[in-house]
């Protein structure tokens, strides 16, 4: 089972975001240039280490090195009981060189093996990209609080990390600029791994990785974007089934928080995941984005943003603007007509349309001018904004949505999964526009989703409703002759049911 956000609904933004491109290309690139050495290093390290513990766990009067002893003092701390089975002389025979060691029984050949060992083992520390550029809680290098967040240890690990950059990352260098968002992101990665390092100091494990940086950014996303909508997918089954639903930041990233929370305290760093380093970032980023947006510094790179984009503005939006604000409602109006003329699929112009309509009390071209930004929004996929649209259309007196558009509200609905509403939607526009081929199409898409609702009585009538429709409907008989079948069937397995 896999749950994952897909989108969210702030998704555009005033500018392209370079700096959040920028940030991962410099993860991939920096994956690339180590992961196999990484892997490599990792392989002889685990080798070596294996070995120390073993000779010192079967001869503990071996004298060792100090990178050696703390590395085997904390194995000896966190696991007991492995070190007491490792030290056992009936235990299993691990490798090769663990079976010669058994053989051998001179003092002096041993201490040889393990001054060698601890020769092999601090060169590869020395040599080592994790020891030098990942944090290590016990002994962290300064410049591994930076570098960290820039190593990955596997694909999966980079993607996952990437992706939740993306989504949060975006909209927050859309919100605070290029200068305030770039410097907030490495502080937050230096702040969680600080944090985690606060919860597990005396740990020898390397950590790495972007997630602390990214859990501040859902931090901030949180608190500057509480009511958005996000889209989430739910892949389970054998054969990764989907479920889509969108579900509010307010709530979800609180849930994802608590999990982190809960996770850390029974499991800690035993699950290989820095849970603590999560919390730690997910709170500096909720508290910086607080402290950026009443300090007035949010303020200031928003308006620099604004007269940056302003500045490329169409000169002729400009003119209209500043007439609106000066009251020349009908100039302004000449002057977006004219300009629709020739850039017809303009949302900005037509967003500004149904203003200057309303303020002259003109009715019926507030509608149309309504009803085109509708179908905009439909068009650029913010479907959210497009029902907004509807029901300004509707509370000023609309009655006739143009059928097509209509129908196409009507399947975004559905694919919300806001069925109710997509079945209320799809019988209105089928009598509205009874002779209409779109009004046989919602009348089976009503019926098919009644049927998914247990709704089965709702379900029969929509599809007789469509059977004796005047629209022509022989490529559809069979579509709807199967859901009436269908709804009787599950009429009388209610009836079934129901009897005592």
């Amino acid at each position: 089972m896999l749950l994952l956000p897909i989108r969210h609904e702030k998704m555009q933004g005033r500018r392209w975001p370079v700096i959040t491109v920028a940030v991962i290309a410099l993860n991939f690139v920096a994956f690339l240039g180590t992961h196999w050495r990484i892997h490599a290093q990792d392989v002889k390290t685990v080798e070596v280490r294996a070995h120390i513990l073993m000779l010192s766990a079967m001869h503990p009067e071996l004298t060792v090195t100090a990178d050696a002893q703390e590395f085997v003092a904390h194995f000896r701390q966190k696991s007991p009981d492995i070190w007491k089975r490792v030290g056992s002389p009936k235990r299993q025979i691990a490798d090769r060189w663990d079976a010669k060691m058994r053989l051998m029984e001179d003092p002096a050949v041993l201490q040889g093996e393990m001054d060698s060992l601890d020769q092999q083992y601090s060169e590869l520390l020395q040599d080592s990209i994790l020891q030098r550029y990942a944090v290590v809680p016990a002994h962290p290098a300064p410049i591994s609080y930076l570098t960290a967040n820039f190593l990955h240890g596997g694909w999966l690990h980079l993607i996952g990390n990437m992706w939740f950059l993306w989504l949060a990352g975006t909209v927050l260098e859309d919100t605070w600029g290029r200068v305030i968002y770039p410097i907030f992101y490495l502080l937050s990665g230096v702040m969680a791994l600080l944090f985690h390092v606060w919860s597990d100091p005396a740990s020898l494990v390397a950590t790495l990785g972007a997630s602390g940086a990214v859990a501040a950014l859902l931090g901030a996303f949180l608190v500057r974007f509480p009511q958005t909508k996000i889209e989430m997918r739910w892949y389970f089954g054998f054969f990764f089934q989907s479920y889509k639903f969108t579900a509010r930041a307010y709530w979800l990233l609180p849930l994802w928080l608590a999990m982190e929370i809960f996770s850390g305290t029974i499991f800690g760093a035993s699950s290989g995941v820095a849970h603590w380093a999560h919390v730690g970032g997910f709170v500096f980023g909720a508290v910086g984005a607080v402290g950026l947006r009443y300090c007035g510094l949010e303020h200031v790179a928003n308006q620099a943003i604004e007269s940056k984009v302003s500045w490329t503005a169409d000169p002729a939006m400009v003119q209209a603007t500043e007439k609106m604000e000066q009251g020349k409602l009908d100039e302004a109006i000449a002057l977006l007509e004219a300009y629709v003329a020739g850039k017809p699929d303009s949302l900005e112009a037509y967003s500004i349309l149904p203003q200057l309509y309303s303020r002259k009390n003109d009715i019926n071209k507030f509608l149309e001018a309504t009803i085109k930004v509708c179908q905009l929004h439909l068009k650029a996929k913010d479907i959210d904004a497009a029902w907004e649209d509807y029901g300004e259309y509707l509370n000023s007196g609309g009655e006739r949505m143009p059928a097509a558009t209509w129908l196409e509200l009507c399947r975004a609905a559905e694919g919300q999964q806001r069925l109710e509403r997509a079945v209320a939607e799809y019988d209105r526009l089928a009598k509205t526009y009874p002779g209409e081929q779109h009004s046989l199409l919602a009348l089976m898409a009503a019926g098919r989703l009644s049927l998914k609702l247990n709704q089965p009585a709702e379900a029969l009538r929509l599809f007789q409703v469509a059977m004796t429709s005047e629209v022509p409907h022989l490529d559809w008989e069979t579509s709807i002759l199967g859901g009436i079948r269908e709804a009787e069937k599950a009429l009388a397995a209610e009836a079934t049911a129901a009897r005592p």
